[in-house]
C-alpha cells in the first residue's frame, strides 16, 4: 500500500531502465516495528523532501522500503569486485536496494539507497540485515566526512526495524537510508566485462559519463576521457583521506566509486597516534588496506578499471593497453599535487613557498609524529596556536623537543596563516573511543551520546566550550582498536 510521502516523493528509475542487466527488481523485507532513530533534516531539505512528513509513520515506511512511490522500481544492483586482492565475479547488493534516483533542490540527480533491508538474490550466505550500531556508525562518519569537505555518500536516516539481528549476540536491527551521486563502482564495470557484453559495457560507460563526467562526451575518445576523470577524482579523494587521517578499511574494487565519493563505511576509523601501518579492520590480517597503503591500493583498483574498459578504449588491444597505462601514470602526480596542496593549507603556507619545501615540511612533521606516536588531529590543530605564537601546546605533544623545535623554527619563519589553518584543521573528528561509546549507548536505546557526537563533528572547525572531550585524544587505557565490517 502506498502512503502520503510515497505519493509526494518522485523517484526516477534511470539506472534500472538504462542497465536492466545490472538491476534485479526486488522489495525490502517488512520491518515489524519501524522506529525512526535519526533523520538528517539538512540533507532532506537539500533533496527537496519534507522532514516532517518523513518523521511520520508513512515517511518511516518509505525509509525502510515498505512504501515506495508509484512508478518507482527498487532494484538490487549487480557488480563484481576484487576483495582483498581476490576476484569475485558476482557480488552485488546482498542486503541493499536502490529505491531510485531523486532530483535535489540543486537539480542534481542522487540515488536513494537502503542498507540492511533484507536478503536479495546477491545475498550469498548473509541474512541481508544490519544492526543499529554499524548503521549509526555510517551515519556519523559519513556526515563528519561531509563536514570536512570530503566527497562522500550521505546518510538520510537510520530506522530501527523492531527485528533482532543474530551476530555474536542478538542485536537490534536497523535500516540505513543513504544518498549518493550514484552507486556505480569499479566493480560494476568488472561485472559487465565478466558477462562479455561489450554493448552493455558501452551503455554502462555512457551512463557513467552522463551521470558524473559529462565533459568526457565531447572528447576525441570519450571512454578514455571517462577513465582520466575517474583517475583524477580518486587521486583527489584519497589525498583528502590521507590529510585527515581517515582509514577506509576495506578498499575493494566494489567500494571504489566512479563519482569519486567515499562509500561503504564498514571497518572505517580515524587515526589516533600517527602511524602509516595502522590497520583497524579485524579481517585485514595482512595490512593490505593499512592507512599508508591507501594511495597504492587506489592506483591498483584503477588498474582493474582500466582492464575492464579496454574494449572501449581502442579496437586494437595493444593500443588500448598503451592508452590505459599512460592515463594511469597520471594518478601519482595528481595524488601528489592534491596532497601537497592540502599540506600547504594545513600548514598555512603562502602560495609563494616552493612545492618542494611544502612537501619537505609536511613529510618532516609526519616523521616526527610517527616517531613520538603523536595524535594527528591534535597536532595539526595545535599548530594554529603555534602560528599565533603559543608553541607550547604543540611542544607538549612531543618527546623529541629538539626535533620539533627545529621544525617549528623553519616553519614559523615562513609566516603561516593561523586563521587559514583553523579553517582546514579540524578540532573534532569521530574519535574512535567516542564513536564506540555512542554506539554502545544507542544499542541500549540511549541516543543522547550520538546526538552530542554529531553536534561536534558536523561543525568540525569551530571550537566550542563544553566540547573539550570531543577534541581530546583517546585515553591511554583505550588500547588497540579494532572495527568490524558490520555484516
Amino acid at each position: 500500500m502506498t502512503s502520503a510521502p510515497a505519493r509526494t516523493v518522485s523517484l526516477h528509475d534511470r539506472f534500472a531502465r538504462d542497465l536492466p542487466e545490472l538491476a534485479v527488481p526486488w522489495q525490502a523485507d517488512a520491518a515489524p516495528d519501524p522506529r525512526l532513530l535519526l533523520l538528517n533534516e539538512p540533507l532532506a531539505a537539500e533533496l527537496g523532501l519534507d522532514a516532517a512528513a518523513l518523521r511520520g509513520p508513512d515517511g518511516v515506511r518509505l525509509l525502510v522500503g515498505a512504501a515506495v512511490p508509484d512508478g518507482a522500481t527498487p532494484v538490487a544492483q549487480a557488480y563484481a569486485g576484487h576483495q582483498f586482492g581476490g576476484f569475485s565475479p558476482r557480488l552485488g547488493d546482498g542486503r541493499a536496494l536502490l529505491l531510485g534516483e531523486l532530483t535535489g533542490a540543486d537539480g542534481a540527480l542522487r540515488d536513494l539507497h537502503l542498507k540492511g533491508s533484507g536478503r536479495t538474490p546477491f545475498a550469498r550466505g548473509g541474512d541481508g540485515l544490519a544492526a543499529v550500531g554499524p548503521m549509526l556508525r555510517e551515519y556519523v562518519v559519513s556526515e563528519a566526512m561531509h563536514a570536512l569537505g570530503i566527497p562522500t555518500t550521505r546518510a538520510l536516516a537510520v530506522v530501527a526495524t523492531g527485528r533482532a539481528v543474530h551476530r555474536e549476540t542478538l542485536l537490534p536491527g536497523a535500516v540505513l537510508a543513504r544518498v549518493a551521486a550514484s552507486h556505480l563502482r569499479v566493480g560494476t564495470f568488472q561485472y559487465a566485462t565478466v558477462l562479455g557484453d561489450v554493448d552493455l559495457l558501452r551503455r554502462l560507460a555512457d551512463h557513467a559519463i552522463a551521470r558524473h563526467h559529462p565533459e568526457a562526451a565531447a572528447a576525441e575518445n570519450p571512454y578514455l576521457a571517462l577513465y582520466d576523470a575517474v583517475v583524477a577524482a580518486q587521486a583527489e579523494l584519497v589525498a583528502r583521506w590521507m590529510l585527515v587521517g581517515f582509514v577506509h578499511g576495506v578498499m575493494n574494487t566494489d567500494n571504489t566509486t566512479i563519482s569519486g565519493e567515499t562509500i561503504d563505511y564498514g571497518p572505517c576509523a580515524f587515526l589516533d597516534a600517527y602511524d602509516p601501518a595502522t590497520v583497524y579492520s579485524s579481517i585485514d590480517h595482512s595490512g593490505r588496506y593499512a592507512y599508508g597503503n591507501q594511495p597504492v591500493v587506489a592506483e591498483w583498483n584503477l588498474a582493474r578499471l582500466a582492464e575492464a574498459l579496454l574494449p572501449l578504449l581502442s579496437e586494437d588491444q595493444e593500443q588500448a593497453v598503451t592508452l590505459a597505462v599512460e592515463s594511469l601514470r597520471g594518478f601519482a602526480p595528481r595524488y601528489q599535487a592534491a596532497w601537497t596542496a592540502g599540506v600547504r593549507a594545513k600548514l598555512g603556507l603562502p602560495a609563494d613557498v616552493d612545492e618542494a619545501l611544502v612537501r619537505e615540511l609536511g613529510e618532516g612533521l609526519l616523521a616526527l609524529l610517527a616517531r613520538d606516536h603523536v595524535d594527528l588531529t591534535s597536532a595539526f590543530r595545535a599548530l594554529g596556536a603555534a602560528a599565533r605564537g603559543d608553541v607550547e601546546r604543540v611542544r607538549l605533544l612531543f618527546l623529541d623537543l629538539a626535533g620539533i623545535d627545529d621544525w617549528l623554527g623553519r616553519w614559523r619563519a615562513l609566516g603561516p596563516d593561523a586563521d587559514g589553518m583553523d579553517r582546514v584543521n579540524p578540532a573534532y573528528i569521530p574519535r574512535n573511543h567516542l564513536v564506540e561509546e555512542a554506539l554502545e549507548a544507542a544499542t541500549e536505546g540511549d541516543l543522547a551520546p550520538i546526538g552530542r557526537l554529531l553536534e561536534a563533528v558536523t561543525a568540525p572547525f569551530e571550537e566550542r566550550p563544553g566540547l573539550e572531550r570531543f577534541a581530546a585524544p583517546a585515553p591511554q587505557d583505550f588500547g588497540a582498536y579494532r572495527t568490524f565490517c558490520g555484516t
